[in-house]
């Protein structure tokens, strides 16, 4: 299956859908006033993903999409964290998990609470490796 873009905002998906239209920011002028460790968090999480295979990486307004066939991982910058969201096909339990939120497919998303690079540890890469090879990349 090819990428839809959208004509409006630029934006690839690989279904098309309803989706938020606005257009994509470059990493550099997302992170444009955060503060520095919030692009060390994404770096750990980008390497680690980009490891993997190919991943579409799209900063947003409320955070950075990484994106297969869909979202699979999310950043998103709290106050006092950053939330590491990931899809799986299985429920987890484990006491770094913050947040759970069912989706009406078989996939349930995960939010993890980090406040550095080094919290982007084994079993967190475990997780992210689990939801990339789940969701399916373009051209799999």
């Amino acid at each position: 299956m090819d990428p839809w873009s959208c004509p409006a905002c630029g934006r690839e998906f690989f279904a098309r859908r309803a989706h938020v239209c606005a257009p994509a920011l470059s990493a550099d002028s997302y992170f444009a006033g955060r503060p520095p460790e919030e692009r060390a968090i994404f770096e750990a999480v980008r390497g680690h993903l980009a490891s993997l295979g190919p991943v579409i990486i799209e900063p947003v307004n409320v955070g950075i999409f990484f994106k297969g066939r869909s979202n699979f991982v999310e950043i998103r910058p709290k106050k006092r964290w950053v939330d590491v969201t990931f899809g799986l096909n299985r429920l987890l339990t484990n006491p770094r998990i913050s947040r759970t939120m069912r989706s009406r497919t078989a996939r349930t998303f995960y939010a993890v609470r980090v406040t550095s690079a080094a919290e982007i540890d084994d079993e967190l890469r475990e997780w992210l490796t689990e939801s990339y090879f789940e969701v399916g990349m373009p051209g799999s």
